[in-house]
């Protein structure tokens, strides 16, 4: 059974790896998606991951020339720098990182850290999919799940380097019983004044018949 999940998984990241450009709508979508590509927002979430990890994404790039969608993909593509930087921010959040070269275990790589930083607190529809990053197909959805991540380790008090605004906390509010009374009250004034209105609109009191 153990083997024939572990081909399974090696036949589905070779079909992935291998798979044809994307033609007719697909395409389409792809070249719209490609077109919306920040080089500015990805400088910013290259040069945070390059301070909380105290590296170079790209050993001798110029840090304030972006590296371009294609150079940045490659440089996360197997999901070391990405798990690294979920244990930094929250030690201990990804328990192995795979070292290796092969597709489903640079996968997994990524997949982890995504299971990570969606415990840590970013919302699924705010993050990215394996796919988006492993073949290129949604780098703006990369940079902008980066984003959230830089987001929310503000909101969760994480004292290294921040990236964009801190994500605003829920303002519930609270009244107290006085206060809600007086809107019982009032709800129930405006419910008495609301029964001569028509279908046609809210009328308060007894209606005016205007005739021709």
């Amino acid at each position: 059974m153990h083997l024939h999940s572990h081909k399974v998984r090696i036949s589905t990241a070779y079909a992935m790896a291998h798979r044809p450009h994307a033609f007719g709508l697909t395409g389409e979508v792809q070249r719209k998606i490609k077109g919306k590509y920040s080089e500015e927002l990805e400088q910013g979430a290259r040069t945070w991951i390059e301070a909380v990890l105290e590296i170079e994404l790209v050993p001798g790039a110029d840090p304030n020339t972006p590296l371009g969608e294609r150079a940045f993909q490659e440089s996360l593509k197997n999901g070391v720098v990405l798990c690294n930087l979920m244990n930094t921010i929250k030690p201990g959040s990804i328990k192995k990182i795979n070292q290796s070269n092969m597709a489903f275990k640079m996968m997994e790589n990524i997949e982890n850290f995504l299971k990570a930083a969606e415990n840590y607190g970013c919302k699924k529809i705010d993050i990215f999919q394996v796919v988006d990053l492993y073949e290129r197909q949604n780098m703006t959805q990369v940079v902008n799940g980066i984003y959230a991540l830089g987001r929310v380790t503000q909101k969760n008090g994480f004292m290294g380097p921040s990236l964009g605004p801190k994500e605003a906390d829920s303002n519930p509010r609270n009244f107290d019983e006085d206060v809600l009374k007086a809107g019982q009250t009032v709800i129930g004034l405006q419910a008495g004044s609301n029964r001569g209105a028509s279908q046609s609109g809210m009328n308060f009191g007894k209606t005016r018949s205007i005739l021709d």
